[in-house]
């Protein structure tokens, strides 16, 4: 099968479309014919080995594991004899390990049924954005109907689906994009957009319940400046150096920020779950959730993909196609 490798940290250059064998399931695992799979930043963290921390998954010196790739959506061809809930021949979609390829290999409990009404490449564009969107606004931001949701981000990959999972659960939102984007993140349901190249929202007279940041363009003491008593500053991205030394520095004056008053700053990773899954499925079967792609690529443009991904003006997601 025709699948991207990598044997070096580097730039895209380094990643060749190789003929491997088509990996075998253990018991617990399903084999799936790859027809989607979408890039996400942790993609080409792995492909550079950038920030250096991140090398101590992947391996100090070259990548101890030399397929790349999360998200996917296809058919299960072959299942594990300990598979209880998918037969071959049904389509699905979740995380794996090396979904650019024309077969992956992926754990019973990180996969689930795909709707009949999204097509595969809609469904392989969701399932890391919409967990970080989901995990961060619901278990870190408690977010709730009526209150007020501002999306730093709105119209990437994250932030799309940030927009609809804060309207489904009845708050008002804002969002923030370009100019460009402005018209799309309102048509996904945010009620509010904010222009970054013409306006700053940090210097509004309106405040918020819940900041949900994308971006990490502001310092913390401007996202604290509009956050109400009692409001929430969820840090789900933005840059990084390559010893982390910013973002650690970003932690410590959250925690010291979260420990004076009401108002609290917190990070997280989103995990994959097999019940969180569950929830998006249905958001997407039901229309409340649509995701976003912005350009689809051929498995032998992986290059191009990840380059486009990289240069930070994507609008929603970016995606794999297969056959």
């Amino acid at each position: 099968m025709k699948a991207v490798t990598y044997s070096k940290y580097g730039p895209p250059g380094v990643l060749q479309i190789n003929d491997v064998e088509i990996p075998v399931p253990n018991d617990n695992e399903v084999l799936i014919k790859v027809c989607a799979a979408s890039v996400n930043p942790l993609d080409w963290h792995f492909m550079r080995g950038t920030p250096y921390p991140v090398r101590l998954m992947t391996g100090l010196r070259k990548p101890k594991v030399e397929r790349l790739g999360a998200d996917v959506a296809g058919y299960i061809e072959v299942v594990g004899k300990n598979v209880t809930q998918f037969k071959a021949g049904d389509s699905v979609f979740g995380s794996c390990r090396g979904a650019f390829a024309e077969y992956a290999c992926a754990s019973e409990s990180t996969l689930v049924i795909k709707p009949e009404n999204v097509s595969f490449e809609q469904a392989a564009s969701v399932p890391i954005g919409t967990l970080t969107a989901l995990q961060g606004l619901r278990n870190k931001g408690r977010i709730q109907q009526g209150k007020h949701v501002l999306i730093n981000g709105a119209a990437g990959g994250v932030g799309t689906f940030a927009v609809q999972i804060a309207k489904s659960f009845g708050a008002d939102v804002t969002g923030v994009c370009s100019t460009r984007n402005m018209d799309m993140v309102r048509s996904i349901g945010a009620e509010h957009v904010f222009d970054y190249t013409r306006e700053n929202f940090t210097q509004s007279a309106q405040c918020y319940d819940l900041i949900f940041d994308t971006v990490g363009n502001h310092s913390l003491s401007e996202y604290k400046r509009v956050l109400n008593q009692g409001g929430i500053y969820v840090g789900a991205g933005g840059p990084s150096d390559v010893w982390m030394i910013g973002p650690i520095i970003h932690a410590i004056q959250a925690l010291m920020l979260s420990s004076i008053g009401s108002k609290k700053f917190v990070g997280f990773l989103a995990k994959i779950n097999k019940d969180d899954l569950i929830l998006i499925k249905e958001l997407m079967q039901s229309g409340k959730i649509a995701p976003v792609i912005d350009r689809s690529y051929k498995l032998t443009e992986i290059h191009e993909a990840i380059r486009y991904l990289e240069g930070g003006h994507a609008r929603g997601k970016v995606v794999i196609v297969l056959g």
